[in-house]
């Protein structure tokens, strides 16, 4: 599966006045005027899979009530072209009616949007409910830039427990429409380096920290630390249990690993981390995710900025090809996004308007050297794979 994306993340933000602002990256990169000619650039790539999702945000209005007019738009397109989507409900951010991740009733009221949206669009197979649950607890709950703009342990678990439940119970309700669904979770591949041996404790705990999200919605029984620190930060042991009870829903389910050159950290004497760059990469985080999942693998999410683009793809690919010589079920790659994107730099906490040269296009729709690179790739290695199977057909 070669794939894109449309980078669609709406969370809401405080601006230096302290007003309130909603980040549509579907806005910023001119998705909402230019979405036909982006899925015509899609098809030029000779992609067939695009991650894609319609802001859940202007979708869900109220409990109970939808605007549809966009989705049916751009879904029925897609159909037209043959792009298959991997459908992605909701990235980063809620409606304002529903306030934010620490509001309880999140997970009924996005099941009922999950449950709407697979009975609209009944023949859809590729979901990702909610994308990466561990930095849209991380970011919004515990380093406090986004939506409850909250930084504590207690408001990170209270976030982490609503969003993984919301994800699970939505993938449940869109098995019963849809018996064939596959849940490609795109969740962020983390690791903490210890700068010297003081910090080796506090390394420790945030490399079982890094499981919670994808422990929680897989029902995988999580270290005796980090049960308790769950229990200590507002989880009940029957919520806690609730997750384990529900692990059956894992067959249906693709680990998607995303990864940049961002994803590893340095750990300090002082408690804090800093961006440690590329040290052990995607093929040795991956392969300990694997390790304790055992779960098909899909690399759904990588970029890097120009000029470095093209060599970072070449990299991301060996990786992949390596896992998947060494017995990994690997059978899907992604560059993420389809064109630039706007504020990444500043992780949309600014609202600057730079524009960052991470897409296979630049937001003229010109295609930039990582576009030809990945269109080649994708060429020259299509034909090659297509005898490779792990089990999964598509409708």
């Amino acid at each position: 599966m070669f794939s894109t994306g449309i980078e669609n993340s709406y969370p809401m933000i405080t601006l230096p006045d302290g007003k309130r602002k909603r980040v549509d990256e579907m806005e910023k990169c001119g998705h909402y005027t230019r979405w036909k000619e982006d899925f015509h650039l899609v098809k030029e790539m000779d992609i067939e899979f695009l991650r894609y999702g319609p802001p859940y945000y202007k979708v869900h209005t109220a409990p109970g009530q939808y605007d549809w007019a966009f989705t049916d738009e751009t879904f029925q397109y897609l159909k037209k072209l043959s792009i298959i989507p991997i459908v992605d409900l909701c990235h980063f951010g809620v409606p304002d009616w529903l306030g934010d991740f620490q509001n309880p009733d999140f997970p009924e009221h996005f099941v009922e949007y999950a449950t709407a949206f697979a009975k609209r669009f009944p023949g859809l197979q590729f979901y990702t409910p909610i994308n990466e649950i561990f930095i849209a607890a991380t970011f919004s709950a515990q380093y406090g830039w986004w939506n409850e703009r909250r930084s504590d342990d207690r408001s990170f678990v209270t976030a982490l427990k609503h969003i993984c439940k919301a994800n699970v119970m939505a993938m449940q309700a869109i098995l019963k429409v849809q018996p064939h669904a596959v849940f490609i979770q795109s969740e962020s591949s983390e690791y903490f380096h210890p700068e010297n041996p003081k910090c080796d404790p506090l390394a420790t705990f945030l490399n079982r920290k890094r499981f919670l999200s994808l422990d929680l919605t897989y029902g995988f029984p999580t270290s005796v630390i980090m049960y308790e620190y769950l229990l200590q930060n507002g989880m009940t042991k029957e919520e806690y249990h609730w997750f384990q009870s529900h692990n059956f829903i894992k067959g249906s389910c693709v680990m998607g690993n995303d990864y940049y050159v961002t994803n590893e950290h340095m750990v300090h004497e002082d408690g804090t981390t800093s961006a440690s760059g590329e040290i052990l990469g995607y093929y040795v985080i991956t392969h300990q995710y694997f390790s304790r999942y055992k779960l098909p693998v899909m690399h759904t999410e990588t970029n890097i900025i120009e000029p470095n683009s093209v060599i970072w793809l070449q990299k991301q690919w060996a990786n992949v090809r390596k896992l998947k010589h060494d017995g990994v079920p690997v059978f899907g790659f992604t560059w993420y996004s389809l064109t630039d994107q706007v504020d990444w730099d500043s992780a949309l906490r600014n609202d600057a308007g730079n524009v960052n040269a991470l897409g296979l296009y630049s937001l003229e729709r010109k295609i930039r050297p990582v576009g030809e690179a990945y269109r080649k790739l994708i060429q020259e290695w299509r034909h090659s794979l297509e005898h490779e199977s792990f089990g999964i057909h598509f409708q």
